[in-house]
């Protein structure tokens, strides 16, 4: 079988920090904090009342063919974040809707704020009360339905509940479809919403912090919980080439594997190995990556054991490692969607983003580079997306400068 190289073509960012590839640019230059107060319900009685929400988010300005009243905030960040990309693409959308073309989209809770609004109709106006439109828009599915309706694309649309590595996830499942030729185009990312149920989730657990992020810091206490999507425009390389198409980056390869030890636990050795995975799978030697995009919750257990995994995989002098969710705070499913994005656009631009609310080293964590509080000028060749999610879901994409 012949395989094809596969390419970025387009970017569709949405996010509390910018929505659309140029104002996110913008924003992870700037080291834009995007949490605030939480908006989307009644945060009285929670201790903690921070969230990365897209107040900017305004779905009936973005998507053009589905009704913004049947479909709920994630589907519709998951169409919008789509359209974007298709526009950054500069593809005719009918010559896409006539090719093989279909969408992958990863998610955490799919459809949290139409399940919350559903549980609290029910415990008032009891089952027989329930708004059958509400019922019609749970199934997280309908994330990727939505990119494939809004488009009108008729090749996959599947959705991938792998959690907080979903979106990476969903990358290796469209890389796969181009690269064989299964598929001509490509549409993938992530989708999720901040939501009650997720926000005391985290805070039950023990993972959530007060007011900021802090990835790798000495005083870091967990995460802050986000939203948004991403969406990435894939093709092969002689396509892009043919349509004369600006290409961002090249998806080199990606590695997935499972550490099947604990729910919640990060395991150092299973993280280490998918590293090493993914660079057998893109053909790239460890000293030849420029940049790593952390997974970086923030919580003291993830962030020492990625950093120590990082060290046994590429020595004493690791390359700079910056955490978004310091930035975006942690959006879920969209969380590796929205770093890949970052990545092509460090790629692209030749920066690292930074990690903000970084203030004291940790004296105890492995010796690493978090780029801390401002970008940062760099030529980045090839840069390593990690996405690591609860049931020990590694993921990690590579992505590299055209040549």
């Amino acid at each position: 079988m012949s395989l094809r190289r596969v390419v970025i073509t387009g970017l569709g960012p949405v996010s509390s920090i910018g929505i659309g590839a140029s104002a996110y640019s913008e924003g992870l230059r700037e080291g834009v904090n995007g949490v605030s107060p939480i908006a989307c319900f009644d945060p009285t009685g929670f201790p903690y009342i921070m969230a990365g929400e897209v107040h900017a988010f305004r779905p009936e300005d973005m998507v053009r063919r589905l009704s913004v009243d049947e479909w709920g905030r994630t589907s519709l960040f998951a169409a919008s974040a789509a359209r974007l990309a298709v526009a950054d693409a500069g593809i005719d959308e009918d010559e896409l809707a006539a090719s093989r073309a279909g969408s992958s989209m990863g998610t955490t809770g799919g459809e949290s704020q139409v399940l919350e609004k559903l549980t609290e109709d029910s415990l008032t106006a009891g089952m027989g009360g329930l708004d059958a439109g509400l019922i019609r828009q749970v199934s997280s599915a309908r994330l990727s339905q939505a990119v494939n309706r809004e488009l009108r694309l008729t090749g996959d649309a599947v959705t991938l509940s792998t959690a907080c590595s979903a979106s990476n996830y969903a990358l290796g499942y469209a890389y796969d479809l181009i690269r064989t030729g299964e598929a001509d185009y490509m549409i993938a990312g992530g989708a999720d919403s901040v939501g009650r149920w997720s926000h005391a989730g985290f805070y039950r657990l023990g993972a959530l912090t007060e007011k900021a992020c802090s990835p790798f810091d000495a005083n870091r206490s967990g995460i802050i919980t986000g939203e948004g999507g991403a969406a990435m425009f894939l093709e092969s390389l002689e396509s892009a080439q043919a349509r004369g198409a600006h290409i961002h980056a090249e998806v080199l390869g990606y590695g997935l594997n499972c550490d099947a030890n604990h729910m919640v636990a990060p395991n150092r050795d299973s993280i280490a190995e998918c590293m090493r995975i993914a660079h057998a799978n893109a053909g790239v030697k460890a000293e030849e990556v420029d940049y790593i995009c952390a997974h970086g919750t923030g919580t003291p257990a993830n962030d020492f054991v990625e950093a120590s995994a990082v060290v046994d995989v590429f020595g004493e002098n690791p390359p700079p490692i910056s955490s978004t969710k310091s930035m975006l705070g942690h959006t879920m499913g969209a969380a590796s969607g929205l770093g890949a994005i970052a990545s092509v656009l460090g790629i692209a631009g030749s920066f690292l983003p930074p990690t903000i609310n970084f203030n004291t080293p940790d004296p105890d964590m492995p010796k690493i580079d978090p780029v801390p509080n401002k970008a940062r000028a760099a030529d980045v060749r090839i840069a390593q997306v990690n996405g690591f999610a609860f049931g020990g879901n590694n993921a990690i994409v590579m992505l590299g400068r055209p040549e």
